[in-house]
């Protein structure tokens, strides 16, 4: 069993914690959600994050609006709406428990 796949599923199974986590603080425009993820080495590239930000948007935690850009096509800026939110609220308890779960075992 290689480690690397290991870390892989570890990182995906936050991401979308981690992204709602960086909406709470305004909306963003994917390159700015990936460079933050990036920073936190949470590596993602577009392929995976489009279609996690749609998902969410289809679930009505995120909302997106329009942009016109003077360098370039219109961009899209996402953020969270009421329901989503509430969900990132959940999400933040579940980890905390998960956190505390982990460290009792690991003692």
């Amino acid at each position: 069993m290689k480690i690397e796949n290991t870390k892989a599923q570890m990182r995906k199974g936050v991401l979308e914690y981690c992204i709602l986590s960086i909406l709470n603080n305004g909306e963003a425009y994917p390159s700015e959600i990936i460079d933050q993820l990036k920073k936190a080495k949470l590596i993602v590239v577009e392929g995976t994050l489009y279609p996690l930000l749609t998902r969410l948007k289809n679930a009505e935690i995120l909302t997106y609006r329009w942009e016109e850009s003077l360098s370039g096509p219109p961009r899209k800026y996402y953020e969270l709406t009421p329901k989503g939110k509430e969900f990132l609220t959940e999400l933040k308890t579940t980890w905390d428990e998960l956190v505390k779960a982990v460290e009792l075992t690991s003692k």
